[in-house]
């Protein structure tokens, strides 16, 4: 019997804190928290106006070898590794996969995707594709993919290898439990041990620049009010006092 790890999920008050603050400011603040790129490159959003914030589950394809796997779509389903990915999941999460790119092969199609989505998960980041698309983007979740195909997982270059293990999704690092951060910018990974810094500094980024947003579209000048100057810092604290901040 196959066994496979779970992850360890952050308290869902620091998730929740990150919901309002999009992929943009998140890269932003994690650059200056030292983290040079966040950036998931090469999945793109199919979900036009979604945006979720979740623990990743991760799931790993290696390229395919025909001694080792050679398992049909619907041959001996417990030993298909995308399947006990999905096992894991827990209301929130979102699956990770580093699907190396490649173009010829559907990672889940709807039906592995609605039991995703009745147990809870909220969105897929997939460096690769997805099947069955025109059902599945009637789930509900976000999807962020490189693109879609009617092959199935194995059916030409690459097999499912690990689940909950590190990944390099569109080359960018992913370890199991990190969270998710994506919107139609794209896809962003925060370390779990940034959680707690990068809510209070996203926090107060996206709180000045809500009050210089309103400025700017009342005709305000550019220079005073992005960034901050000190006129506009102490116009900005007065603003926080109003709103009861």
């Amino acid at each position: 019997m196959i066994q496979t790890p779970d992850i360890v999920r952050p308290p869902r008050e620091l998730i929740e804190a990150l919901a309002e603050i999009g992929s943009a400011t998140t890269a932003g603040e994690l650059h200056r928290l030292g983290i040079r790129d966040p950036f998931i490159h090469g999945p793109v959003a199919w979900t036009p106006g979604k945006a979720i914030v979740g623990p990743a589950l991760t799931l790993q394809f290696m390229p395919k070898r025909e001694d080792l796997y050679s398992v049909d779509e619907y041959a001996d389903p417990e030993r298909q590794l995308h399947r006990h990915v999905l096992y894991h999941t827990q209301p929130g999460d979102i699956v990770v996969v580093d699907a190396r790119a490649d173009m010829s092969s559907g990672v889940f199609g709807s039906m592995m995707l609605t039991y995703f989505k009745g147990r809870g998960g909220i969105g897929a980041v997939i460096d690769g594709c997805i099947r069955d698309y025109p059902h599945a983007k009637e789930l509900g979740l976000g999807l962020w993919l490189r693109g879609v195909t009617p092959n199935f997982h194995t059916q030409t270059n690459i097999i499912p290898f690990a689940v909950n293990a590190p990944v390099a999704c569109g080359n960018t690092l992913v370890m199991p439990g990190d969270i998710i951060v994506a919107d139609d910018d794209g896809a962003v990974v925060v370390p779990a041990k940034l959680i707690p810094e990068l809510v209070q500094k996203a926090g107060a980024h996206h709180e000045w620049e809500e009050f210089t947003k309103m400025k700017l579209l009342a005709g305000g000048d550019l220079r005073k009010y992005y960034p901050l100057n000190e006129e506009a810092r102490a116009e900005y604290e007065e603003w926080r006092k109003g709103q009861g901040r």
